[in-house]
């Protein structure tokens, strides 16, 4: 069981709009507690259409999540790398990370739970061995943990930023300088929880690296770099500076050349410190074909 408490910060806006706004629940889930009683407004039940005063005090108990059982799946691998404290994985395009709601099977987790024998716990049962996430419909390096103290050490590395990822992504338009640094904070966007959006309120800091690779006559090939991870940083961040990464219905349009399936953006290279060892390394993979026909047309002056 989870408890949040809080004090109102506005007048006026209904209480299951101001906590989606201000935790990870999402609004239907707010308005589900509410009919159970489980969400209090100066110690009595609140309705989902409560609007609130400022200074008003909010109690809520959130149950935890039922536990679901995970299934191993025979699911093919590329493996780039393995040994008794981590896996890295090329993941494909169209593969989601971990299950969620509505996604049961066919992830890489149901993959890895046939594949290894043991997987780090800390993350509870739906995330076992997940340390760090890459969006469904992009490609490229995943690091899995086997064990808890490999999961601690590579967590400290992604928080201190000494564990680096690099991606490629097709961006459209045509980007002008040779490289730049997107610093701008992301949050949930307000008017859809699905997406996330560069707002003030509400965020979290998010930094990206870019440096231009190639370019088309409509499209910019970019080498990006986080300095953060954020939920969907640089599909947000090229969104942002008007150059949202080819294929994205997201946060920009769909590719008129090809189908890529979402956006073109692969995360190729992995760099970390061996849990165990200690020693530096770095893990790269390949592009996908698909994102390797849309470069070669590309180069050969299609234009969309």
């Amino acid at each position: 069981m989870n408890r949040i408490e809080l004090t109102a910060e506005e007048n006026g806006i209904r209480i299951d709009k101001y906590l989606s706004d201000k935790t990870e629940l999402s609004r239907s889930r707010i308005q589900a507690l509410c009919e159970e009683g489980k969400i209090l407004a100066d110690g009595k039940p609140a309705k989902a259409s409560l609007k609130l005063s400022e200074g008003m005090r909010i109690e809520a108990e959130i149950p935890d999540d039922e536990p679901m059982d995970v299934i191993a799946e025979n699911i093919p691998l590329d493996i780039l790398y393995e040994d008794s404290d981590i896996i890295v994985i090329n993941k494909p395009k169209g593969m989601v990370v971990h299950p969620a709601a509505g996604v049961y099977s066919g992830t890489l987790v149901n993959a890895l739970l046939y594949h290894c024998k043991d997987l780090s716990g800390i993350n509870g049962v739906l995330r076992p061995g997940i340390v760090h996430r890459i969006d469904k419909d992009t490609t490229g390096c995943i690091v899995a943990c086997k064990n808890d103290n490999a999961h601690r050490a590579i967590a400290a590395q992604l928080e201190n930023k000494t564990c680096h990822r690099e991606y490629l992504a097709l961006c459209d338009g045509i980007i002008d300088h040779e490289e730049g640094l997107i610093d701008a904070p992301i949050g949930r966007d307000p008017k859809d929880r699905k997406k996330m959006t560069v707002i003030d309120k509400n965020s979290k800091p998010a930094r990206t690296i870019f440096t231009v690779k190639e370019r088309f006559s409509n499209h910019t090939l970019v080498d990006c770099r986080l300095e953060t991870g954020r939920t969907h940083q640089i599909r947000v961040h090229m969104s942002y500076i008007h150059h949202p990464v080819t294929g994205d219905v997201v946060y920009g349009t769909s590719c008129r050349l090809m189908d890529t399936q979402g956006q073109t953006l692969h995360a190729y290279k992995l760099s970390l410190v061996h849990p165990t060892t200690g020693i530096t390394m770095t893990f790269e993979a390949p592009l996908p074909a698909y994102f390797e026909e849309l470069l070669d047309l590309l180069r050969h002056g299609e234009s969309e």
